[in-house]
């Protein structure tokens, strides 16, 4: 099984049947959707509900881990107790959770979370806090996919349960990981795609860094690549999640309608598509 979505709703013109698309909207054209407000800031359960009553009953979402959760931030700032945190978050993802559109919980680590004992005693925390909940590791710092890491990342992963997070994003020395198309989790495999644009990556830490950290449009070549990746990965897991994370210049929608089509792909379940009474 492959399934393909976009991170976030709100931001894919090409999708627009009206001013704004809203989560019902963008329903009808994918059915799952990577949340990253989550990252920034906890949601309430309220918000969770809301989103799982405007969505499909097939419809899935994968929900970033908050930032200091994957260690960009301290807990500190934000809550009297580490226990705090994760008690506010699991309440926020039980809404999700328990109407079954929960793909994952995805943990992307920073660049300078790199392959330490005391990182991979994190990877231990995270799995006891977590329990049985689906959750997906991206990793952005290279020493956990060195020559000799590769195969103990992997077997890490595989121990605890995660799935794989398979990544393209540019090559930019320790802090970008290459494509490792291995899968941890026979039940699942995530892909995220960054583009590849190189410049843009590098601007992380700039005020325009959402404009063009990921400004990039897959071609057709880079397409095409990425469905035999997809389809070998479908052999390694039940189901491939694909998500387009090059947002910023809007091309993730049609870079991901392009991969469905490719990869002769039907969603099933998808919300009704709404009309506009003033179109042709």
């Amino acid at each position: 099984m492959i399934t393909i979505g976009l991170t976030g709703w709100s931001d894919h013109d090409s999708l627009l049947q009206s001013k704004k698309l809203t989560l019902a909207d963008y329903a009808a054209h994918f059915p799952v959707v990577e949340v990253d407000t989550s990252f920034y800031a906890i949601p309430s359960p309220r918000t969770t509900a809301n989103w799982a009553a405007q969505t499909p009953g097939d419809f899935r979402f994968v929900i970033k881990a908050f930032s200091a959760m994957t260690k960009h931030k301290e807990w500190s700032q934000y809550f009297d107790s580490e226990n705090a945190m994760y008690t506010a978050y699991m309440d926020m993802i039980a809404p999700i959770s328990e109407t079954g559109k929960l793909q994952a919980i995805l943990y992307q680590f920073p660049p300078y979370f790199n392959c330490t004992k005391e990182n991979v005693t994190y990877l231990r925390y995270i799995a006891s806090k977590m329990g049985d909940l689906p959750v997906a590791i991206e990793f952005r710092n290279n020493s956990w996919y060195s020559e000799q890491n590769t195969e103990k990342t992997l077997d890490l992963l595989r121990e605890l349960g995660f799935i794989h997070t398979v990544v393209d994003e540019p090559q930019v020395g320790s802090g970008s990981v290459p494509i490792v198309l291995r899968e941890t989790n026979s039940e699942m495999t995530l892909v995220r795609l960054h583009g590849r644009n190189q410049y843009g990556w590098m601007k992380a830490s700039s005020p325009e860094w959402r404009e063009v950290r990921t400004l990039y449009r897959y071609n057709e070549e880079e397409i095409n690549e990425w469905t035999k990746y997809v389809e070998h990965l479908q052999k390694l897991s039940k189901e491939v999640v694909v998500i387009f994370n090059n947002n910023s210049g809007g091309d993730a929608a049609d870079n991901a309608k392009h991969l469905q089509k490719a990869l002769q792909v039907e969603f099933q379940g998808l919300a009704p598509m709404q009309m506009d009474l003033f179109s042709e």
